[in-house]
């Protein structure tokens, strides 16, 4: 990997027009780097490497000078003499407390995953998220670089590391929105969790990407010349699959293995400049190309995912009658899909609002928003459990579960674990919902109550005129803590 230097750095912050105080950030830079002066990596680089490593991934995501100071300072604490006191008197409160809490965030580690410090480092580290997110994103993107240079860590470390990754903090990117570092860390990990499974899907990746992108690429063709002729601005280019989400989609049983089953090995991506052009570009590319009846559309411009992701999804065949999936959205969804919780408008929103240049730095414009609730959740979860051990568990199977997207008759989006059943549902709309319900319909249909949603279900709840008593029987198959927790207070528990 290339050898970084200051240089490198206000490249980047420059190309995403990041404000900073180019005095300060020199001060800080030259701090670090004398920090970990004699320190060397595995790999014999400079260790001060990764900490800038770290800081350029922050600045390429548009974050602001703060988070970049605390990137660069974040091992300062773990790894030498330093303490918490030494950076506050040195470069203020703020700074301190995000290193602070990238420091016990970076404590949580799997080999100790049914104990009381791992759980308790847990909390710590969604208690700082739930203050401030710039925390998590520093140690999302302090992983990714470990996880980038993981070959030249011993092999009995390596996959353990990968694990973790893929157990805390690929589903972390996830729910912070964060899609393209979600995918990247899970292919990351695959390599070396499964690497005889990552070998195999490579190759047959490699051979059905070279086919699927001939066929895109018409596709392609066909829809930039569609959008330019009914004077549309867009870009329109593909989207690879990434290996551990092919892998898993492998898995299915409606697959079996067979990746001519899977139609969204290269989808169709087309960004817009506005929302308007979103539905006018759908409307065309309907009219061109016929859309999969039974697939439908899913519109999460109108209905966005509860993590913030607004696109259009749609299947369409293409002129050999294959199906390829097309994703609509603008430049700024498009931004917010990718980075998720780095997004520019966490910052630009709140200056937007009025918060002053005091609040911006003191991280009012880093605050848990109403969609990303869990994370507070989350700080409290861990108080309430009575156990380490089930603890991790439901952590698993809830927070840090792959999710699922399901809606009310309304159309309201609920994020759900996956597996998750009608009762998750009523509980997740509203504890009332929980209590008061008798029977539930899924796509129209009458279901039982332990039955598996799945993404895309349309969930309706049939409720009792009284209130009820919850049936024991419910914790032996809901998923979400909230269900959960809900069920046994009414129970006694």
């Amino acid at each position: 990997m290339k050898l970084l230097t200051y240089k490198d750095l206000i490249h980047t912050i420059k190309k995403e027009s990041i404000p900073v105080d180019q005095e300060r950030l020199k001060q800080v830079y030259h701090f670090a780097e004398e920090a970990h002066a004699d320190q060397k990596r595995y790999s014999g680089e400079p260790f001060f490497q990764h900490p800038l490593h770290v800081a350029n991934i922050i600045a390429s995501w548009g974050m602001d000078q703060t988070t970049i100071e605390t990137a660069l300072l974040h091992d300062v604490v773990e790894d030498t003499s330093f303490t918490v006191k030494d950076l506050e008197k040195k470069f203020g409160k703020q700074v301190a407390f995000l290193v602070n809490g990238v420091t016990n965030a970076g404590k949580v580690k799997l080999r100790n995953s049914i104990n009381q410090e791992f759980t308790e480092n847990l909390r710590k580290m969604f208690v700082a998220m739930s203050r401030d997110i710039r925390v998590v994103l520093v140690r999302l993107a302090d992983r990714y670089h470990n996880m980038l240079t993981l070959r030249a860590v011993p092999k009995s470390k390596q996959r353990r590391i990968a694990f973790e990754t893929m157990e805390i903090y690929a589903p972390l990117a996830e729910r912070l929105g964060m899609g393209e570092m979600k995918g990247d860390l899970e292919d990351l990990s695959f390599m070396y969790i499964h690497p005889k499974e990552y070998r195999q899907v490579s190759r047959l990746a490699e051979e059905h990407f070279t086919k699927a992108k001939k066929t895109t690429d018409k596709v392609i063709l066909d829809i930039s010349k569609l959008l330019k002729k009914n004077h549309i601005s867009a870009q329109v280019d593909g989207r690879y699959k990434k290996k551990y989400s092919l892998y898993r989609k492998l898995q299915r049983l409606s697959v079996k293995g067979d990746i001519n089953k899977i139609n969204d090995l290269i989808a169709v991506r087309i960004i817009t400049n506005n929302k308007l052009d979103c539905y006018k570009a759908l409307g065309l590319v309907h009219q061109y190309f016929k859309p999969v009846p039974h697939m439908g559309i899913s519109d999460f411009i109108a209905q966005p995912k509860p993590n913030g992701y607004q696109s259009i999804h749609t299947k369409i065949f293409n002129k050999e009658g294959q199906i390829i999936e097309v994703q609509i959205r603008t430049q700024d969804m498009h931004e917010q899909a990718e980075f998720g919780a780095a997004h520019h408008s966490f910052y630009s929103e709140a200056k937007a609002k009025g918060a002053s240049e005091e609040d911006l730095e003191k991280g009012t414009a880093f605050k848990i928003t109403q969609k990303m609730n869990w994370v507070q959740q989350l700080a409290e979860w861990q108080k309430q459990t009575q156990s380490s051990e089930e603890f991790v568990t439901d952590l698993k199977l809830d927070a840090l579960s792959h999710r699922i997207y399901v809606f009310s008759p309304l159309g309201d989006v609920y994020d759900l674990p996956t597996q998750a059943t009608p009762v998750d549902f009523a509980f997740a709309v509203h504890s009332d919902i929980g209590f008061h319900l008798q029977g539930a319909k899924v796509n129209q249909r009458m279901a039982p109550l332990d039955h598996p949603l799945q993404s895309g279900d349309i969930v309706e709840v049939i409720k009792s005129k009284r209130k009820r008593r919850p049936s024991r029987d419910w914790l032996t198959f809901v998923k979400s803590n909230k269900a959960k927790a809900e069920i046994k207070k009414a129970l006694n528990l």
